[in-house]
C-alpha cells in the first residue's frame, strides 16, 4: 500500500488483518464516541475577577481574566483515550502497563487509531486518570454504549434479543485493608498528628512509641485469640485517639489561622470528623466507617460461605437473556436492597439501547428481587417466587437465571471489578461501567471469530492490495515503455 511517510512503516502492513481488534477497530462507531465525549473538553469561560484600581478620572473596578481559557497544550485525540479505556479493562492493566504495553504492540496501536508503528508512550499514565475523571460517569456509559452498537451494527446479535434480560448484584470490593479496630484507631490518631502540624498545631504528646507496641500487641493477642487482652489494647488505643481530639480542637478554637491555611484546615477538619467517628463507633453500630481514606466503603454480606462480609459498594449487571452480552452496569451507595435496584437498572439499560429500538419487557431475577413489580410497569419480572403463575415458556426462561453468575465472574477475574482502586463513589462508578465496557469487547473479539468477520476483512484487504500492486506495476511498466521510446536500443 502506498504511503505518504517514507521512514516510518504502516502498521497495516505489517499486522494480521483478520485479527479481532482489526476488524473491530474498523466497526466501532467512532464517530459516535468522539462527538458525545468531545464536549466534555471544550473550552469553558472564565468568570473574571473584579480588580480595583486607579485611572485618570479616579478608582475604578476593572473585569480581570474574563474570557475563554486557551490554557493547556492542544489535548491527544479521543478516540486514542476511549481506546485506551478499552484496552485498560479488557485486558485488566493498570494504567502505567497499559501505556507500556501499547508501545509495543502494533495491534493495539492500529486498534486506537494510528497509521504508522509509534515505539514510544501514547501518553503519561496519569492522563488516562485525568481523561477518565473528565469524560464522568455518562462518558463511559457512551463507550458502553458503543459497544452495544457495534454488536448490533455487526449483525453478532439480533435486536429482539434485548427484550429479555438477566439481573443480578454483586459486591465492588474497595482497595482497603481488612478493617480492625487496632489498626484503624492507629491509623486516625498518626493521620490527625499529621494534619494537625500542618496548620501548626503541635501536641504535648503523640504517643507514638506507646501506640506502635500497643499495635504489636493486637496483633499477636488477635493471633493467639486472647480476646479479653486485645480488649484492653483496643480501650487503650481509643483513649489515646480520644486525648488527641480533644486537644486539637481546644487549640483550634484558640489559633488565628492565615487565609493561606484554608486547605490544610479543611484537610484537618476532615480528618477530625472521620477520627471522632472511628473514636465513637462500637462493634454492633450501624453506618461504620471502615478506612480512613474512603469512607463510602460499606460492610455488605451476599452470604457467601467463603466471605461472609465484603467491603465495597454493590453493583448491579444486566446482561442479555440468550448471548450474554452486557446492557447496564451501576453502582448504587447505601447498600439498597436488591430490588430496590431493579428500577434504576433498568432505566439505564434503556438509555444504553434507545439507538437500538428495543426495551427490555422481561427481566429475569432471582428471589432478591421480590415484591417490586408495581415499582417496574412494562416490565415482567420473572423469579421462582411465583412459579405457580409462569407458563412453560418463562419457566424454560428461568432456568438460564444463573448464566448471569460467569459473566460476573469474568467481570471480576478478568476485567477488574474484583478490585477497585479509583477515588470515592465516583470512582466506584466509573470502574463498575468501564469493566461491562471491559467485557463487551472481549465478547466482540469472540463474535468476530464466531461469525468469520476476520476471513472476510482479510481477503477485502488482500484483493484491496492487489489492486494497488497491479496499479504500481502498470504505472512502472507504462513509464518503462516511455524511457525505451526516448532511448530505444541501438
Amino acid at each position: 500500500m502506498a504511503t505518504d511517510d517514507f521512514f516510518r512503516a504502516r502498521l497495516d502492513q505489517m499486522i494480521d488483518m483478520s485479527h479481532p481488534l482489526v476488524v473491530l477497530a474498523r466497526r466501532m462507531p467512532w464517530a459516535q464516541i468522539e462527538a458525545s465525549l468531545a464536549p466534555h473538553f471544550s473550552r469553558s469561560s472564565r468568570p473574571g475577577q473584579a480588580v480595583a484600581g486607579l485611572d485618570l478620572f479616579g478608582p475604578s473596578l476593572q473585569l480581570a481574566g474574563a474570557a475563554v481559557s486557551a490554557a493547556g497544550r492542544p489535548r491527544l485525540p479521543i478516540r486514542l483515550m476511549a481506546a485506551l479505556l478499552y484496552l485498560k479493562h479488557a485486558f485488566d492493566l493498570s494504567d502505567e502497563e497499559l501505556a507500556q504495553r501499547w508501545s509495543e504492540n502494533v495491534v493495539w496501536q492500529y486498534f486506537s487509531g494510528q497509521e504508522y508503528y509509534t515505539p514510544r508512550l501514547p501518553c503519561d499514565a496519569t492522563q488516562i486518570g485525568r481523561f477518565r475523571t473528565a469524560i464522568g460517569e455518562a462518558g463511559v456509559e457512551e463507550l458502553l454504549k458503543a459497544s452495544i452498537d457495534a454488536a448490533v451494527q455487526m449483525k453478532a446479535i439480533e435486536a429482539q434479543e434485548f427484550k429479555r434480560v438477566i439481573v443480578d448484584t454483586t459486591v465492588q470490593e474497595k482497595a482497603i485493608a481488612h478493617p480492625v479496630d487496632s489498626r484503624l484507631l492507629d491509623i486516625a490518631r498518626r493521620q490527625l498528628v499529621q494534619a494537625a502540624r500542618a496548620i501548626g498545631i503541635n501536641f504535648k504528646q503523640t504517643y507514638d512509641k506507646e501506640c506502635t507496641t500497643l499495635r504489636r500487641k493486637a496483633g499477636g493477642y488477635g493471633h493467639a485469640r486472647q480476646f479479653k487482652r486485645l480488649g484492653r489494647v483496643v480501650k487503650r488505643q481509643r483513649t489515646i485517639l480520644g486525648i488527641l481530639l480533644r486537644e486539637c480542637g481546644r487549640k483550634l478554637t484558640q489559633m488565628e489561622l492565615p487565609p493561606a491555611t484554608s486547605k490544610a484546615m479543611a484537610r484537618l477538619q476532615a480528618v477530625m470528623q472521620r477520627a471522632q467517628r472511628i473514636y465513637q463507633q462500637r462493634t454492633k453500630d450501624k453506618n461504620k466507617l471502615y478506612a480512613m481514606h474512603a469512607p463510602e466503603v460499606e460492610c455488605i454480606g451476599k452470604g457467601k460461605a467463603r466471605k461472609p462480609y465484603e467491603f465495597g459498594v454493590k453493583v448491579s449487571i444486566a446482561v442479555t437473556h440468550s448471548q450474554g452480552l452486557v446492557v447496564g452496569a451501576r453502582s448504587f451507595t447505601g447498600n439498597p436492597y436488591d430490588g430496590h435496584t431493579l428500577n434504576n437498572q433498568l432505566e439505564q439499560s434503556r438509555t444504553l439501547l434507545e439507538d437500538v429500538g428495543v426495551m427490555p419487557r422481561e427481566a429475569v431475577v432471582d428471589l432478591g428481587f421480590r415484591g417490586v413489580d408495581w415499582d417496574n410497569p412494562g416490565v415482567e419480572i420473572i423469579h421462582r417466587g411465583k412459579i405457580k403463575q409462569l407458563s412453560a415458556q418463562q419457566k424454560q426462561w428461568l432456568r438460564r437465571r444463573q448464566a448471569v453468575e460467569p459473566v460476573i465472574g469474568h467481570l471480576k477475574d478478568d476485567n477488574g471489578m474484583r478490585r477497585c482502586w479509583l477515588k470515592g463513589a465516583l470512582g466506584d462508578a466509573l470502574n463498575a461501567v468501564l469493566c461491562a465496557a471491559g467485557y463487551n469487547l472481549r465478547w466482540l473479539m469472540r463474535a468476530v471469530v464466531r461469525l468469520g468477520l476476520g476471513a472476510f476483512f482479510a481477503l477485502v484487504g488482500m484483493l484491496g492490495w492487489v489492486l494497488v500492486c497491479k496499479r504500481v506495476g502498470c504505472t512502472q511498466a507504462h513509464q518503462g515503455r516511455v524511457m525505451w521510446n526516448a532511448h530505444p536500443a541501438s
